[in-house]
């Protein structure tokens, strides 16, 4: 069984020694390695059987440690870093050659962040080496918020989980990448591309590549529950069409009242920061209902609505 701990010097132990822990951060739960390890990092891809072609990232506890990462910073990176950094933003930059090729599906560049999470930045700090961490979970599945999530999933295949709480975000990280100096989004998330572009102007988006992809959370389905899943603007409409089942509805705001449905509200208030701050325990919990479907209502697309629609559109991706 894995070991929930709050011990972080127990977490440094494991991981020089080319284990494996899951770490909180602010977005989502990840399951971490010594960059610098190749048996970390294989176990990493084995554990979580993530195809080798889905680069990982890159994880640091202040900005002075970019610099045994990347060779290069563009002018507009470097304004993003200081606006968000500890926080919820992924940098694709060029990589420097001690980064193993296998963290960047060989490519030339790197994803990194710094996370804004107390207790991983205390572990960072105490670690010599940074640490890659893609989401704690099978690759595809929904991601997790709580350490019970990841004990759910891996249970006896890692030694630690590094209880932080819940996370406070709950989505992943937003990731920029850059051409000719440009920025490009490449994954949207818990950083909204309205406070993005207030830093940098307007914004590129290109967040969707299914041979190669730039960074992490680009594949068309990905973040899936078991359950057969629809994303739709009329939820009671959409409950009609599965007469005889059952159903489980995921809402933003407003209750259905329809007996004999499994309803969960994301945020009563109407607040999208609690709403995508709850979605992926509410996914977790539906998943474990035995329902037939899973209906989710469409989010207002613009904020954190536009980043939680399309984690939910690569839930229902058939």
């Amino acid at each position: 069984m894995s070991i929930i701990s709050t011990d972080i010097e127990q977490a440094v132990r494991l991981l020089t020694d080319a284990q494996l822990v899951a770490i909180p951060t602010e977005t989502v739960y990840g399951l971490a390695g010594n960059i610098y390890s190749e048996k970390a990092i294989h176990r990493i891809f084995s554990t979580k059987k993530r195809p080798f072609f889905n680069p990982l990232i890159v994880h640091i506890p202040t900005v002075k440690a970019l610099e045994k990462i990347v060779t290069h910073i563009p002018e507009k990176a470097k304004l993003l870093a200081a606006a968000f950094w500890p926080g919820s933003l992924t940098l694709v930059l060029k990589k420097n050659s001690n980064v193993p090729d296998i963290i960047t599906a060989g490519k030339d560049t790197v994803a990194v962040r710094i996370p804004n999470h107390p207790v991983t930045l205390a572990l960072l700090a105490k670690l010599p080496f940074p640490l890659a961490a893609p989401s704690a979970n099978p690759f595809g599945s929904i991601s997790p918020t709580k350490a019970a999530h990841v004990e759910a999933y891996f249970k006896n295949d890692i030694q630690m989980i590094l209880d932080g709480g819940s996370c406070a975000n709950g989505i992943e990280s937003t990731i920029i990448g850059f051409e000719n100096e440009t920025p490009i989004l490449y994954r949207l998330g818990a950083l909204t591309l309205e406070d993005i572009e207030a830093v940098v102007g307007k914004i590129t988006i290109k967040n969707k590549e299914e041979e190669s992809p730039e960074a992490p959370g680009m594949l068309a389905r990905h973040y899936a529950p078991k359950t057969s899943t629809f994303l739709v603007h009329d939820v009671a409409a959409e409950i009609k069409k599965h007469t005889g089942k059952k159903i489980g509805v995921l809402v933003f705001k407003t209750t259905l009242n329809t007996p004999d449905i499994v309803e969960i509200i994301l945020s009563k208030n109407g607040s999208m920061q609690e709403a995508a701050s709850n979605l992926y325990a509410a996914m977790h919990a539906l998943d474990a209902q035995q329902l037939d479907v899973i209906i989710a209502e469409k989010f207002p697309e613009f904020g954190l609505g536009k980043s939680m629609n399309d984690r939910l559109q690569r839930a229902t991706f058939k």
